[in-house]
């Protein structure tokens, strides 16, 4: 039996077929080809030893197919997902970021808006007391009403907080079913009658450290005097 025939038998046997394989051939004094040719050969019974190694061969082919697949997959949900996070480089962007100062606390809000011809808003000011959930609806909320009043179009908002993203982006039917967020509901509504004369206005979830810019004018708001709660 050469090389090429020991691959073969090799590539189709189990790993225990290939364990009893090593203690026939250290038991019986012959090569570890012969003992797993043996060893194969019995597990293949009646029917033979081509059958048996045409058998498994198309289960390792499927197997490889399954897991293609499976990596094929995952790699065009890896790649749809960094495109929904990667930024637009034209049409309107914005990010937003809100404070509680303690949680519940004082609410310092903080929101960037960016044109596709250089439009700059920055929004950083007090905006009364709550908790953290409070802080960043109210934050997005000034956000859309600076959108809505420069009539930025095809909107993309970015923002660190899964629980308001998540809770805008709700279905109407899992609204209807109680599944928003619990004490936000107000929020919420308001947020979607602004965001009704922009069109459409895809709202994303960024990590922290890429959100930089609304975290750093939130809280730059928790910061300045209370009496001080002008924009930028």
């Amino acid at each position: 039996m050469n090389d090429a025939d020991f691959e073969v038998l090799a590539t189709a046997a189990y790993k225990g077929e290939r364990v009893a394989a090593r203690r026939l051939a250290a038991r019986s004094q012959v090569s570890e080809a012969q003992a797993l040719h043996q060893v194969l050969t019995q597990v293949a019974g009646v029917r033979g030893l081509a059958p048996l190694l045409a058998e498994r061969g198309a289960l390792r082919l499927r197997d490889h197919e399954l897991r293609s697949a499976k990596l094929a997959e995952k790699a065009r949900q890896l790649e749809q997902r960094a495109a929904r996070m990667r930024p637009a480089t034209d049409g309107w962007r914005g990010w937003f970021d809100g404070s509680a100062h303690p949680n519940p606390g004082q609410i310092g809000i903080g929101a960037l808006l960016c044109g596709p011809d250089g439009e700059r808003v920055e929004i950083s000011r007090r905006a009364g007391y709550g908790n953290s959930g409070e802080a960043e609806y109210l934050a997005l909320t000034a956000l859309l009403e600076a959108a809505v009043s420069l009539g930025a179009a095809g909107l993309v908002v970015h923002g660190d907080s899964q629980v308001v993203v998540n809770d805008v982006n709700l279905s109407a039917q899992a609204v209807a079913a109680g599944r928003g967020a619990k004490g936000l509901e107000e929020h919420r509504q308001r947020v979607l009658e602004l965001m009704a004369p922009l069109g459409a206005v895809n709202l994303r979830w960024v990590p922290r450290h890429r959100n930089g810019d609304a975290d750093r004018l939130s809280q730059q708001a928790i910061d300045r005097s209370p009496g001080d709660s002008s924009d930028n």
